[in-house]
């Protein structure tokens, strides 16, 4: 059994965040005081209900915490603000001091997976684990390397300067969030379409309707890079899980693992998973299971602890 809050709005700089926190019934059981709460955070485009078959299982055993990031879900998504990696990151820095305040386990899916990195590397022996599920972010390598060719550089030169028009973004916000074109979108990564579901399609297509959201969706052309993942994986003291989602069509899983696994702390168990760019939502039995039998090393209640895969 567990028990469900939704939290009241939180403010981080003065915006309204979307927040909820489920937990086992039994707070008073020493065990479940030992065990670190996890923070779950959605990708780019999705929210707290993205985790809908993660947070009842999880929270059997541990306090579990969702938040929508600001720009986001039911967050504000206010005009002027520098949406990037660095908000986000302050923003979950901030709720798990002030609204958690103990050792927390931070997982993120996407754009999600490089704030909880970041924000995991920030908390230093605050964060209890970060869980990286087809993480976003570039390396530094990946930065600073230039297309070669003309053509590659021409192409990334026409594509930005189109982009930045105001006209064809608007057009492109709107077929965006139209509900075709997101089940469209799901269904290119999700290997298996079960739950690519109506519920699903209007969770995502819902925030799109906010008054704030083609603001929002306007910066993200001009979103800065962020500090590379490797210089995040050099400062992260807690250990680390990289659940992969290995067929994703988005990011080049197979390949991307490969450069996680030249960077990623000693302290890092993989699981990999026939799944594609979202595996918590599409495979969720299977990410719940590795996901718990993780936790439990981290509170010793385990004496056989996962070996990483490196």
């Amino acid at each position: 059994m567990v028990s469900e809050t939704q939290q009241p709005w939180w403010q981080f700089q003065g915006h309204d965040v979307h927040g909820l926190c489920v937990g086992p019934e039994s707070d008073s059981d020493a065990v479940d005081l030992k065990r670190p709460a996890v923070l779950l955070v959605h990708g780019f485009g999705a929210s707290t209900d993205h985790w809908r078959h993660n947070i009842p299982v999880l929270a059997s055993t541990h306090e579990v915490h969702a938040i929508d990031l600001l720009g986001f879900g039911r967050s504000a998504k206010p005009a002027g603000l520098s949406y990037g990696g660095a908000l986000w990151r302050d923003q979950l820095v901030a709720y798990v001091r002030e609204r958690i305040g103990r050792p927390t386990v931070i997982a993120g899916n996407s754009l999600g997976g490089f704030a909880a990195l970041a924000a995991g590397a920030e908390l230093g022996d605050e964060a209890a684990g970060v869980v990286l599920l087809n993480a976003a972010g570039p390396f530094s390598d990946e930065q600073s390397a230039k297309p070669k060719g003309w053509w590659p550089s021409a192409r990334r030169s026409i594509s930005s300067a189109l982009l930045k028009n105001a006209v064809l973004q608007r057009l492109l916000f709107e077929n965006l969030r139209r509900p075709a074109t997101i089940r469209r979108t799901l269904n290119q990564v999700y290997i298996d379409k079960t739950n690519v579901d109506d519920w699903l399609v209007e969770a995502i297509r819902r925030p799109s309707l906010d008054a704030g959201a083609f603001g929002v969706f306007r910066t993200v052309f001009d979103i800065p890079r962020g500090q590379p993942l490797d210089e995040l994986f050099a400062c992260l003291k807690s250990p680390l899980l990289l659940l992969w989602g290995i067929r994703d069509p988005w990011i080049n899983a197979a390949g991307r693992r490969a450069s996680f696994k030249r960077h990623a702390p000693e302290a890092t168990t993989e699981v990999i998973l026939e799944a594609g760019h979202c595996p918590h939502d599409e495979v969720p039995d299977q990410v719940n299971a590795a996901l718990l039998e993780w936790l439990t090393t981290l509170a010793g209640e385990n004496k056989q602890d996962l070996q990483p895969s490196r």
